[in-house]
């Protein structure tokens, strides 16, 4: 058995959807095994753009059997209404999705906790991005113990009584947070009997079937979502997202040992991005960096928020890198960079006048690191008709290889637009 893992390097959005559709053909099973609603996997397929939110990005290729396993937290009306959408082109996924009967369950009350908590920023006055999808505050929850609700406890009989009494705590909670939000347990309860049915023929042991099926043979393909420096654990805290969303986080959140992984492909953008709050030492708030946003569109796929851009972070990505385990490198969005008469690379910080190449585990160490830049000219040259990477102009080939001397990890795909074929692959 063959496992492989695809994993963001950045702070998300660096176009992870787009490699697992592209690899999902020589795999059995595709795995999403953290996060909730708040991912946005963009997957672009005969000029059909399908954004994938809950479902994992394998959904596109027939026979590939698709798990949501036991270390996502579930929206269950969001999962609905994504499997609707698919219906509706034609995409059933009746024999080729499994959801997690031990996964935990958002529920009305922890969107309320979200927004009521987003509204107190933490340090500098910065609010810490959350999507107010109650992610966090499920994630909470779940650690919490007392309060959570797994998916397989929608069909047990004491399920109203659970709801029933979360509710009652959880409207005390808010009152107090200063909350104005009603919670009706009935309605919540006869609500979420209606998902849980819909649901029905989704729900499986996952971490039984992933299990079997690396035993027997069968080749997995697991898909991160946000990036490794959102990692909740050894990424920008507190502005950071609620799981381990490094290559850490792949074995506890599908349930399959680390032995069976045999391969790590960390996808960074040819720049970076960021979305909410937290420090971020190549941002560019000029009209370079504006116009990186407009080419590259960047504005967020569950949010719509206009991302923060700037320009490549190697300090953090080889630290990424280091942290996930990464084989190789996938360069997206290489195509935005075409039209600029230079590109720079942050290659160290400058730390109160030291120069560091280590990635600081405190985010105010973060605030004041000034950056070393790397400047390289431009290529100017439209790269989307590219059909190899020997193809490409000299002075992208220069950068790519630049980058990969940088973050020591050898480059294995380059993407130059946004469609399947617009995907150049190392000889």
């Amino acid at each position: 058995m063959s496992g492989t893992c695809v994993i963001g390097l950045q702070w998300g959005d660096e176009a992870k959807g787009k490699i697992v559709d592209l690899l999902t053909r020589d795999f059995d099973v595709v795995v999403r095994y953290q996060g909730g609603a708040n991912a946005g996997h963009t997957v672009v397929v005969a000029g059909q753009v399908y954004k994938l939110h809950h479902i994992p990005s394998g959904v596109l290729s027939p026979g590939v059997m698709n798990v949501i396993g036991p270390g996502v937290v579930l929206n269950p009306p969001v999962a609905l209404q994504e499997i609707d959408s698919l219906a509706s082109r034609d995409i059933k996924l009746t024999d080729n999705l499994m959801i997690s009967d031990r996964l935990h369950v958002v529920f009305p009350w922890h969107i309320a906790e979200d927004k009521v908590m987003n509204a107190s920023p933490v340090g500098g006055g910065e609010s810490i991005g959350t999507t107010n999808r109650g992610i966090g505050p499920c994630y909470r929850d779940k650690y919490g113990r007392s309060h959570a609700i797994r998916l397989g406890d929608l069909y047990r009989p004491d399920f109203r009584d659970k709801v029933e009494r979360i509710v009652d705590f959880k409207q005390r909670v808010l009152a107090q947070l200063g909350s104005s939000e009603l919670l009706v347990a009935s309605e919540i309860f006869d609500e979420y009997s209606g998902h849980a049915e819909r649901l029905r023929p989704f729900v499986a042991d996952t971490t039984n079937y992933l299990l079997d099926a690396v035993e027997a043979g069968k080749r997995l393909l697991f898909e991160g979502a946000q990036g490794a420096m959102l990692d909740i654990d050894h990424g920008t805290f507190p502005f950071v997202t609620s799981s381990n969303s490094s290559g850490v986080g792949v074995a506890a959140g599908s349930g399959v040992p680390a032995r069976w992984i045999k391969k790590v492909i960390g996808v960074v953008k040819g720049y970076t991005t960021r979305v909410g709050g937290g420090p971020f030492p190549t941002e560019l708030t000029d009209e370079i960096g504006q116009r990186i946003r407009d080419l590259g569109h960047e504005y967020g796929t569950t949010t719509g928020r206009p991302r923060r851009c700037g320009w490549f972070d190697v300090v953090a990505v080889r630290y990424a890198a280091r942290l996930s385990g990464v084989d190789s490198l996938a360069v997206m969005m290489l195509d935005v960079l075409s039209q600029l008469s230079e590109v720079k690379v942050c290659v160290a910080y400058d730390l109160d006048g030291q120069r560091i190449d280590r990635f600081p585990s405190h985010t105010e160490d973060l605030r004041r690191v000034q950056p070393v830049w790397e400047v390289l000219p431009g290529w100017q040259q439209d790269v989307r008709g590219a059909h190899r990477i020997e193809d490409l102009p000299a002075g992208a080939r220069r950068y790519l290889d630049r980058v990969s001397e940088l973050v020591g990890r050898p480059i294995g795909i380059v993407s130059v637009g946004p469609g399947r074929e617009q995907t150049l692959f190392a000889s």
